[in-house]
């Protein structure tokens, strides 16, 4: 009988066991090399190449751009000398006057764009613009009206306490006439006040009556030229 061959088993298995350790070693090896190669990647990558014209018109290069240089548009090169960027220098007066007259610009645009999508939205007709004009108007005729009435009260009020206050000093012409009292002073006082507080009151609510009729009359002419109305 043939005795098994147990010395080619071993060798078989000593075999694959090497191979397995040549293969680690072999992956160990390679991913030391990316590390290492990574870090060196990265910095060719961030290193940049700098082309730019001076007033003279002659042509500089560099990995960095001078301060004296600043001002000068410039292009960012690759590996091969083809622009990937270009870069504005730095913006005189002018320029930076002009960039913030079109933001400004542009600002409007947007503003003016949102008012319109509400005005729109808000009224079908002319009419109906019309209609919330004259209510709103009406609430400011309204307190000038209950203002007036008073302010009328208030100066037949003043004029009764003026013809009181006239018996004593210092309004009374007569040397001898007594010292006003203290409550017909306060009073006279006190109705000069509410008469001027409610004639200032009178004045915002006619202002306010001129700038309703106003910007509702600038909010018709835009929404008959949103809806192509013409003009009367």
């Amino acid at each position: 009988m043939r005795r098994p061959s147990y010395n080619n088993e071993n060798q078989s298995r000593s075999i694959a066991a090497i191979s397995w350790h040549i293969g680690a070693m072999r992956k160990q090896i390679l991913t030391t090399a990316l590390l290492f190669l990574i870090p060196l990647a990265a910095n060719a990558d961030d290193q940049k190449v700098f082309r730019w014209t001076d007033a003279e018109g002659q042509v500089h290069y560099g990995d960095h751009i001078p301060p004296q240089y600043a001002e000068f548009p410039k292009d960012v090169l690759n590996d091969h000398g083809v622009t990937i960027e270009n870069l504005e220098g730095k913006k005189t007066a002018e320029q930076l006057e002009q960039e913030r007259i079109e933001n400004e610009r542009r600002a409007a645009q947007k503003l003016q764009h949102r008012a319109d999508q509400a005005l729109l939205a808000t009224y079908l007709t002319v009419e109906e613009i019309l209609m919330h004009r004259d209510r709103r108007v009406e609430l400011f005729q309204a307190q000038s009206r209950v203002t007036e009435l008073y302010l009328s009260n208030l100066a037949r009020r003043l004029e009764a306490l003026r013809k009181e206050v006239a018996n004593y000093q210092p309004y009374s012409e007569d040397p001898d006439a007594p010292m006003i009292p203290q409550q017909l002073a306060d009073q006279l006082k006190q109705t000069k006040e509410t008469i001027d507080r409610h004639e200032r009151n009178l004045k915002k609510f006619r202002s306010d009556e001129q700038q309703i009729i106003s910007r509702f009359a600038g909010d018709i002419s835009r929404f008959k030229t949103l809806k192509g109305i013409g003009q009367e």
